[in-house]
């Protein structure tokens, strides 16, 4: 996520982080960097023009903290700027209403709105425990309505059929009416992706919004789109009163030009981001750890909050339970590890929330495939319960039929065993405690140190 901006961003600040004092002429050439790595971003013109400006006028001769060189004190500043670009705070959703409270969702075609209902309608449930029904108004696109209706019933939200041949304003009406009989918290409506350009289509929503009355109107737009996504969203606002943005695609998008040009050019937050296919792959915006992302330094709360939500408690408390009666790592503690990885967004969806990962070479960075985690998980299904307790027993031929079982290779099971064998090498340096010992043997789990042979 925002990858070109990073690298960027932090190989300037990185030259101006050893400065004695700040001074006009010496932060100029790095507000020249800092500039064109913001117009490389596509940010829009009024927002670097503003942001390079403020960060001018706070850091020519600002008080410098004991505590901060006036280099850190000047990347400091650099956050604090991108932070207010941003919108300063998380706004959460406003669903403080009379049930059902009604959420609207606009935009372009091709944005995702349709994967963004079932994405929002799943965070409601799961997080905030609410009661979510979803509807789709959208009677131009062929099978928008079926797309919705599967994508519920695999999320385990409820789903209000509509058909091709009903108007978008009577969909609607009808949801929400069936929302209040059936006492749910809240109902998502998803429209047909129009341009602002299309005053037919246009009429057509602003008289769904009348009739549903939303308490959030949150317009989708894809980040790939850079400032464009900005410029688009502004238009749709002076037809539609837009409570939000979310910027989807977000996981693709290297620059990062939507997520600083959005707030300031629609006034309005963008309250999530979407980072994947998957359906919980849908982040609350907090611009505080977007720009602590942008700037290399990671994303640790969110990580936190990751592994909270993700890992589960009951086989973390087993693997602890066996490391204390010092029982051995086997495979299925092993492939138990891998699925927790997965639900945590991969290897790459972790990385990118840790500080300091925007300065690993390319090189090694290309090698962290999380497609490998898939075979490695594949490989032990095709395992017998026995030779995951037992790794030792498997030979030659069962070698074979675990890879045909698998659809790979036997070098595959090789490797995977190999890897099997270092991380058990280390389960053991910390079921003894030697924690020093453990840490310079993570090295030879890093990708480029032996994780991957061969890749």
């Amino acid at each position: 996520m925002f990858d070109n901006l990073t690298e960027r961003l932090s190989s300037t600040l990185k030259n101006i982080s050893g400065r004695g004092r700040l001074t006009e002429d010496n932060i100029k050439d790095t507000l020249r960097e800092v500039r064109m790595a913001l117009l490389e971003a596509d940010v829009a013109l009024p927002v670097v023009r503003d942001f390079v400006k403020r960060v001018k006028e706070r850091a020519v001769g600002t008080e410098v903290s004991k505590s901060l060189t006036p280099g850190q004190e000047f990347i400091k500043i650099v956050q604090a700027e991108l932070e207010a670009v941003m919108g300063d705070t998380n706004e959460a959703l406003d669903l403080a209403s009379q049930p059902p409270a009604v959420i609207l969702m606009a935009g372009l075609q091709g944005a995702g709105k349709t994967t963004s209902v079932g994405k929002l309608g799943k965070l409601l449930k799961e997080r905030n425990k609410k009661k979510v029904l979803v509807v789709s108004a959208d009677v131009y696109r062929p099978a928008a309505i079926k797309q919705l209706e599967t994508l519920a019933s695999d999320i385990g939200i409820d789903f209000f059929p509509s058909s091709p041949d009903q108007k978008p304003v009577v969909i609607a009406q009808a949801a929400i009416e069936h929302g209040k009989r059936k006492f749910y918290d809240v109902v998502i409506v998803d429209t047909a992706g129009r341009l602002h350009v299309d005053e037919a289509m246009m009429d057509e929503i602003k008289a769904v919004h009348k009739i549903a009355n939303p308490v959030e109107t949150l317009f989708v737009v894809d980040a790939m789109t850079g400032q464009d996504a900005a410029n688009t969203a502004k238009a749709f606002n002076e037809a539609l009163p837009l409570t939000g943005v979310i910027l989807t695609k977000v996981d693709g998008d290297a620059r990062g030009g939507a997520a600083l040009s959005v707030r300031h050019i629609t006034g309005k937050p963008i309250k999530f981001l979407g980072v994947g296919e998957k359906t919980d792959a849908l982040e609350p915006f907090h611009p505080d750890r977007v720009a602590s992302r942008i700037l290399g330094m990671g994303d640790v709360l969110s990580l936190i909050e990751d592994l909270e939500r993700n890992v589960d408690k009951e086989k973390a408390e087993q693997l602890a339970k066996k490391f204390k009666e010092k029982k051995g790592f086997d495979l299925e503690d092993f492939r138990g590890q891998l699925q927790q990885m997965k639900n945590m967004g991969g290897m790459m969806g972790m990385m990118d929330k840790l500080p300091g990962m925007s300065q690993l070479p390319g090189n090694i960075k290309d090698q962290v495939d999380d497609k490998i985690f898939v075979q490695m998980e594949a490989i032990i299904n095709s395992m017998t319960s026995k030779e995951r307790e037992r790794p030792e027993l498997i030979k030659g031929s069962r070698k074979k039929r675990i890879a045909a079982g698998s659809g790979t290779q036997v070098q595959d099971v090789n490797r995977l065993l190999k890897q099997f064998t270092q991380m058990q090498k280390m389960m053991k340096k910390m079921q003894k405690g030697g924690m020093k010992n453990m840490m310079r043997n993570m090295k030879g789990m890093m990708p480029g140190g032996g994780m991957f042979p061969g890749r």
